[in-house]
């Protein structure tokens, strides 16, 4: 198969030819039935885990019945999950599906846009270290100028802050919205202070200024709470998200408080909101709201952070700090060649976890990870260092 990969495939990943081809939970099966601890969880996406039978059930279910109708005909999963996940934010907002991250945020910049075009605005405002999407505009206003070599020209109207002190100094007149991550995901698991987050919410509120959050991986549950605002006590005029909604069906939303921005013909997507992946994003929204009112999510964050703390304290030669919120979590390392040792000598003693930025080590496991699988990831992980 490694050499039918490497033929037929463009080469944009670094793969590790590890052959998955089951799970459970948090556990992965390779086709040698070696199991692994995934503390990726697909890089945020298997928010219910993998080989989930709820979710399993869904798609079946829905796959026998109806896949797919476009989006000219009514669809009635893709309505009771937008009012779920109205209900559930308690935010006053209409939601649009699509099918990633990247398009997304593609819809919000789109909304940000027309909402400034009556005033000649249109630049919007991201922060250093920033990650929005791999889409032409959506790299544009990710600010790593590292992402953005080969692929010139780009789309105008994205201005870079260094960080959130910086935000009032880039504003003008043509300034109509400011993206954030509250958490950013690839720039190093790096929570925003939440004070000077409240104070620009307010202060762009004043200027008639949107705020748009990227909760692309901060969302559904990952923070603890549906959207990470909620920790922020912000209401935001627009919300992204995508990854765990779906539990491994590919699907993306846009929530705004602008209800009525958009007339016909202004936005939409084929696939968006179908019915397999509204139905799928239904059923995983159920289970963890469901982890959430029984509060098994929160004793989940607080076992888990307990033992990365206790990871980070014991081997702090190695890892400086502890980073993060929720099941969003990181250990900051000295050097990147030590994380990429570690990640590999993980991978050995099969347990996974990912990168993040320069020198952070990314934990994004399930939300439904049970302790016995904590427990033996934490054990695989010291077999990493010693």
């Amino acid at each position: 198969m490694e050499n039918m990969d490497l033929k037929y495939v463009m080469h944009t990943y670094a793969r590790n030819y590890t052959y998955f081809v089951r799970g459970k939970n948090a556990t992965l099966f390779d086709k040698s039935g070696l199991d692994y601890i995934d503390f990726t969880s697909g890089i945020g996406v298997c928010s219910v885990g993998h080989g989930n039978k709820k979710l399993s059930k869904t798609i079946e279910i829905q796959s026998k019945n109806l896949i797919h109708t476009s989006n000219l005909y009514a669809i009635e999963p893709q309505a009771k999950l937008a009012k779920k996940l109205v209900k559930l934010s308690g935010y006053d907002m209409r939601v649009f599906f699509s099918n990633s991250g990247a398009e997304a945020n593609e819809c919000a910049i789109k909304i940000a846009r027309k909402f400034g075009n009556s005033s000649n605005r249109y630049e919007i405002i991201t922060l250093d270290s920033s990650f929005h999407g791999r889409t032409i505009t959506t790299l544009k206003a990710t600010a790593q100028e590292k992402m953005h070599k080969f692929f010139n020209p780009f789309p105008d109207g994205f201005v870079y802050a260094k960080d959130l002190d910086d935000i009032r100094n880039k504003i003008t007149d043509k300034t109509c919205a400011v993206m954030l991550e509250l958490i950013q995901g690839e720039g190093g698991i790096s929570p925003l202070d939440k004070h000077k987050v409240q104070s620009i919410a307010k202060y762009l509120k004043k200027k008639n200024i949107l705020l748009i959050l990227d909760e692309v991986q901060s969302g559904i549950y990952r923070s603890g709470e549906l959207f990470a605002s909620t920790l922020y006590d912000i209401t935001p005029d627009i919300i992204t998200t995508a990854k765990g909604l779906g539990g491994g069906v590919p699907i993306g939303a846009t929530l705004s408080t602008l209800k009525d921005i958009f007339s016909f013909g202004d936005h939409g997507s084929t696939f968006g909101g179908n019915f397999l992946s509204t139905s799928a994003a239904l059923t995983t929204l159920d289970i963890l709201s469901n982890l959430k009112e029984n509060h098994k999510l929160d004793k989940t964050i607080k076992y888990f952070n307990k033992k990365l703390e206790k990871f980070q304290k014991e081997y702090c030669d190695i890892f400086t700090q502890k980073v993060g919120i929720g099941l969003m979590l990181g250990l900051r390392m000295k050097d990147e060649n030590t994380l990429k040792t570690l990640i590999h000598k993980a991978h050995k003693n099969r347990v996974l976890i990912l990168k993040s930025g320069k020198n952070t080590a990314r934990f994004l496991p399930p939300l439904t990870i049970s302790k016995d699988e904590i427990n033996e990831g934490f054990k695989r992980l010291k077999k990493s260092i010693i």
